[in-house]
């Protein structure tokens, strides 16, 4: 009940505008009463009835109390840490170092890194197969040859520099496990994957005329490579003429249609990399080529059995000719030859002899003499004189 009581008194002093906290020493805020003060207020250094202020510096309150202004907080202190004097580089009275006559240094080191600016971005070392279009705020306004140049520091003018000499190379497709499959002007598919190299034939044109160049080279390509194929039996892809034809009519159908565009590239040549049937019918189609490479060879076989019965013949008639031209010069002697070599030729494969003669006997076996002659083992040979001699 005491402490509901003297809560009750510190409200009823708050509500009549008195401190409920009591009086700190030399505070005089509440008008010099100090009848709320102990032992009637008699006595500038008593304490205050009733617990500490929270508000007042440590010492209950001994002390003037502190403010709690965020500037009177913040206004000795910087991001060294309080400043303990005026001296210091945080202080508030530092200065940057003077040049002799008390000038300052700033302007001096502002105009040294401008001419170093300058002298960076002014001078452009642009190589033998190189090029560069120079920009003034953005807009086009001049191309530099190979060599050392000026231009005026960046950002007023920017250069850009680009190889126009160099070969550059577009593989189609990309990647090479991916199939293009072109359809030939036989109503076939075919896989054909090739290389386009190019190089930059005007560089202005190059840089402001298209906005993805390589891009565009591709896209090119491949609507020429269409175009031409669908011209082109699927044999002709893949013989070797062919293919040279397809090449040589790709790239000028490229160099038209880029010129249309003003697009400054020269295509220097292309190169058919693989031409394959799908692969959904590869096996087919090497099938079929096997049967097409027999018959080939069953067709050359022919032609050549054919030559040489003609020529046979040919010789056949040559000879006959010339047989006839000496019969009609001699024609009892020719016959008679005729039938002499005739009869050489019949007879001479036989085994029978016959011998038309008086007192001769018609038969004569002689082919069966020679075969007999032929098995009878010769006598062993006698030994020499000299043998015997020296055996002796």
């Amino acid at each position: 009940m005491k402490i509901l009581d003297g809560f009750q008194s510190r409200i009823a002093l708050a509500m009549a505008g008195k401190n409920p906290w009591g009086n700190s020493s030399g505070d005089s805020s509440d008008g010099g009463d100090r009848s709320d003060a102990p032992n009637g207020g008699d006595g500038e250094g008593s304490k205050p009835k009733g617990p500490r202020n929270p508000w007042l510096p440590q010492g209950g309150g001994d002390g003037p109390r502190r403010s709690a202004s965020i500037d009177d907080i913040f206004k000795n202190r910087g991001p060294e840490g309080p400043r303990r004097g005026s001296g210091g580089p945080g202080g508030p009275n530092f200065r940057m170092p003077e040049r002799p006559g008390g000038k300052s240094w700033i302007p001096l080191i502002v105009i040294v890194v401008l001419a170093i600016w300058c002298l960076v971005t002014s001078f452009h070392l642009i190589g033998p197969q190189q090029k560069a279009v120079v920009k003034t705020l953005g807009n086009y306004t001049r191309t530099l040859d190979s060599g050392l140049k000026f231009t005026a520091p960046f950002p007023i003018e920017t250069i850009e520099i680009e190889d126009v000499e160099g070969v550059r190379a577009v593989t189609i497709p990309s990647n090479r496990a991916n199939a293009k499959l072109i359809l030939t002007g036989d109503q076939n598919l075919v896989d054909l994957s090739y290389i386009v190299r190019w190089n930059i034939k005007n560089l202005e044109q190059f840089k402001f005329r298209l906005a993805e160049p390589e891009e565009t080279v591709s896209e090119v390509a491949e609507a020429a490579m269409r175009a031409t194929v669908a011209e082109k039996t699927l044999d002709e892809t893949f013989s070797g003429q062919g293919r040279a034809e397809i090449e040589q009519a790709v790239r000028e159908r490229m160099q038209r249609v880029l010129d249309s565009y003003r697009a400054g590239i020269n295509v220097l040549g292309v190169e058919i990399d693989k031409a394959d049937p799908p692969s959904e019918v590869v096996d087919a189609f090497r099938d079929v080529s096997v049967a097409e490479q027999n018959a080939d060879a069953a067709r050359n076989q022919a032609r050549g059995y054919a030559q040489q019965v003609i020529a046979n013949a040919q010789g056949e008639a040559q000879a006959f000719d010339k047989v006839y031209e000496e019969y009609r010069l001699a024609p009892e002697v020719t016959r008679r030859r005729i039938y002499y070599e005739t009869m050489e030729r019949v007879l001479g494969e036989t085994d029978k002899t016959i011998v038309e003669a008086d007192g001769v006997t018609p038969y004569l076996p002689l082919p069966e003499v020679n075969r007999r002659r032929s098995t009878v083992t010769p006598p062993p040979a006698a030994p020499s004189a000299t043998t015997t001699q020296g055996g002796q």
